[in-house]
């Protein structure tokens, strides 16, 4: 039998079963190879002590300091005890408390003057901090033999690796476990071709692992960052750029507008001329359209920008070449909303075959789950003759009822909605692979743009529209000043008199079905969870709110809600009155989120603001200020002043740069959720690398992965980076980069 490479044993083995459970469960490390990856957080200097005076609250800290004091008091009659120790790093002191018989342990071991590591969690107890009950093991001359003991000069050096640890499994207990594994980081395959790790002066890849974990000076961290950064971002690229390079390959058929065609009688119908960004990126699509491969292109664009139009542009073409066009989104009530807005764009050219249509026309269907049967069965008819040249529809598009006449173009609109197979199903409905045009609102920075759609070329439009107007944002702190709330209510009712219209919209729909959903939730989870949220009240919900409104502040105002528990022909009715000014405000969950256009719309206030993410406040606000009056968005929180969520809040009323919010978002969610595996499925492969503070080495990168991919495109040459990308594209991945 094959001997297991040292790399891939599994830490059960090494390590004893309990202790690689914990750490499989909590830190989701299963072999020597992945432990080696688990990267320091930080080093901690022998006589450069973390400052206790900085600690953050409610966080999990590892701090070096030494022993002040240590009493025993006691209380309750004498029948309880506790232990206080305070330890200080000269820069501020922190007390340490332990109970019962929680006590004796630490009172024998740790004296005045004695120094150690001490990791929990940072609490507040009588105006002062402390750490309640925190894990602790003595450094240097004070450290005993023993499980808890770390005699740092054992270690290489002075400085003191601190690792993102958990629950059970402290920093020093992790590097423990790396001194177990550490002489097999010797038999790493370097993935690094030898010319280009040369070139750059690079540590090879032993060496790195070595440094990162056992430094003797800043230096060595230094060297094997830069090292280990560095093969997170070329791996990465490589096996994009070999997903490009076989997309290039493909065969697709060209399409191109007809002259005096559709494209053409549509433009002349346009009351309004394109904004040059529009120009620009149409441009680049025709062109990517006109070749004999698929095109593969993200269009992102800030809310608002007239991507919609820049689509159907695309999208008139392919019809002009004989082929047909689909749109693919997330919700019914965007479906219907681009259906609608795509029928009235096009006016009669959207009546292809029938009586009054165009001749140039083709027919535009809309296609949803929840259709009536007849009006589905014609459809699908339409889309099997070739007789409708444009389709918008959900997933059900996706069915394997559903079947084309020639499917030329897919355009995803919010494309981070929809899974890789549901794309893929799609674009495997054409006779050869269609071309593909990927839509998002959410601005993406260049780096993540590079990282998670580098199988897609990109193209940004950042100009709005002539007409748009802008829009004040304001946080609105209910708790502390609620008076603030009731003059929300007062603006919204000044833009109703003015003839304008508002939205109003809440995390929760609160129908009883929701309800029942909640509650067999909260049934599964586990009691520790429900203690830690039972202070924090359910999110506001439209049902409750609508009625608070209607019978409060804005009583006498025509007020309906939108929720996508709805009847889907209740939904679009109610859409379709807002539209025309039937109703002065719309109480919604974020079905309204992307794509609902009604000009009128001036106001929104969003209830519980800080339940929302940064980029879907951002494209909330966007449905307001679409018209020649600006726009108002109020951020209703409950959260203090100093909390992170407030902060939050804050950045987003303080601009309207997408691009900027981006940048905020992804650094306060850092890259995990922003690359989550749903989306992009190299999360993990991400351990050193920052996609906002590293985009040179992620440029670069690229660019040596195109020529060494341009020159070996399976890479025969290299077997260890092909061993490398095998890693790193386990089945999940490998199918994310197959469908990207």
């Amino acid at each position: 039998m094959d001997r297991v490479p040292a790399l891939e044993e599994p830490l059960k083995k090494l390590l004893g079963g309990p202790t690689a459970k914990v750490m499989a469960d909590h830190l989701d490390l299963h072999t020597v190879g992945d432990l080696l990856h688990h990267y320091p957080r930080r080093y901690e200097e022998r006589g450069q002590l973390t400052k206790l005076a900085e600690l953050p609250l409610d966080e999990d800290v590892t701090v070096v300091a030494q022993v002040a004091d240590a009493r025993v008091h006691t209380f309750n009659g004498g029948r309880g005890q506790r232990l206080e120790i305070t330890i200080t790093d000269g820069s501020g002191r922190l007390q340490l408390v332990f109970f019962g018989r929680g006590i004796h342990k630490p009172h024998k071991e740790l004296l005045p003057g004695s120094r150690a590591m001490f990791a929990g969690k940072v609490s507040m107890f009588n105006r002062r901090m402390q750490l309640a009950h925190p894990t602790y093991a003595k450094l240097g001359a004070d450290a005993a033999e023993g499980d808890d003991a770390v005699d740092v000069d054992s270690w290489a050096g002075a400085l003191i690796p601190i690792y993102p640890a958990c629950k059970g499994l402290e920093s020093w207990k992790i590097a423990k476990a790396i001194d177990a594994v550490l002489p097999s980081a010797r038999e790493a395959v370097d993935p690094l071709p030898d010319a280009l790790r040369e070139g750059r002066g690079f540590v090879s890849l032993p060496e790195a692992l070595l440094k990162v974990h056992r430094p003797a000076t800043r230096a060595d961290i230094e060297d094997a960052r830069q090292r280990l950064k560095w093969d997170e971002a070329f791996v990465l690229q490589v096996a994009l750029a070999r997903r490009r390079h076989a997309d290039g390959q493909l065969p697709a058929v060209a399409r191109r507008p007809v002259p005096g065609g559709l494209l053409d009688a549509f433009d002349a119908k346009l009351p309004f001329t394109l904004t040059e960004g529009q120009e620009t990126v149409s441009k680049e699509i025709f062109d990517d359209l006109a070749t004999e491969h698929p095109m593969h292109r993200l269009l992102q664009g800030e809310v608002g920008s007239g991507k919609t139009m820049v689509a159907l542009r695309a999208m008139l073409a392919v019809v002009d070449s004989g082929g047909q066009a689909a749109m693919l989104a997330p919700t019914e009530v965007l479906a219907q909303q681009h259906h609608r807005s795509i029928t009235e764009m096009m006016g009669e050219l959207a009546q292809g075959g029938m009586l009054g249509g165009a001749e140039l026309g083709t027919k535009v269907v809309l296609l949803t789950g929840s259709m009536g049967m007849p009006a589905r069965r014609q459809a699908l008819l339409d889309l099997v003759t070739g007789e409708a040249g444009l389709v918008i529809g959900t997933h059900a598009l996706i069915e394997d009822k559903v079947h084309f006449h020639d499917l030329g173009l897919v355009v995803v609109d919010e494309q981070h909605r929809f899974g890789v197979e549901q794309r893929d199903a799609l674009r495997g409905k054409g006779k050869q692979p269609p071309h593909l045009l990927v839509m998002t609102a959410t601005p993406i920075p260049r780096t993540v743009a590079m990282t998670v759609f580098g199988d897609l070329e990109t193209s940004v439009l950042d100009q709005l529209p002539a007409g748009r107007s802008p829009i004040a944002s304001h946080v609105v702190p209910a708790q502390d000043k609620p008076h603030f709330l009731a003059r929300a209510w007062e603006r919204v009712r000044e833009e109703v008199d003015k003839g304008h219209q508002a939205y109003v919209v809440c995390p929760r729909i609160g129908d009883a079905a929701e309800d029942a959903d909640e509650k067999k939730t909260a049934k599964g989870k586990k009691k520790a969870e429900e203690a830690e949220t039972a202070d924090k009240r359910p999110p506001l919900a439209v049902i409750e709110i609508a009625e608070q409104l209607s019978k409060g502040p804005l009583q006498g105002l025509r007020t309906e809600i939108l929720h996508g528990r709805m009847q889907p022909d209740d939904k679009d009715d109610v859409m379709r009155r807002f539209g025309a000014g039937e109703v002065d405000v719309l109480v919604a969950t974020t079905v309204i989120e992307v794509g609902v256009n009604v000009p009128n719309a001036t106001a929104m206030v969003i209830m519980d603001a800080d339940r929302f993410g940064v980029s879907q406040l951002h494209q909330l606000r966007g449905r307001v200020g679409r018209g020649s009056a600006p726009g108002l968005c109020l951020l209703v929180t409950e959260m203090p002043e100093a909390s992170p969520a407030r902060a939050r809040l804050n950045a987003v009323a303080s601009t309207l740069d997408g691009f900027e919010l981006s940048r905020i978002d992804l650094e306060q969610r850092r890259e995990g959720d922003v690359l989550g595996q749903a989306q992009s499925g190299v999360r993990s492969s991400l351990r050193m690398l920052t996609v906002i503070d590293d985009e040179e080495v992620i440029a670069a990168a690229r660019e040596e992965a195109v020529a060494v991919v341009a020159e070996d495109p399976d890479l025969d040459h290299l077997p260890a980076l092909r061993t490398a990308l095998d890693a790193l594209l386990d089945k999940d991945r490998e199918q994310y980069l197959d469908k990207g």
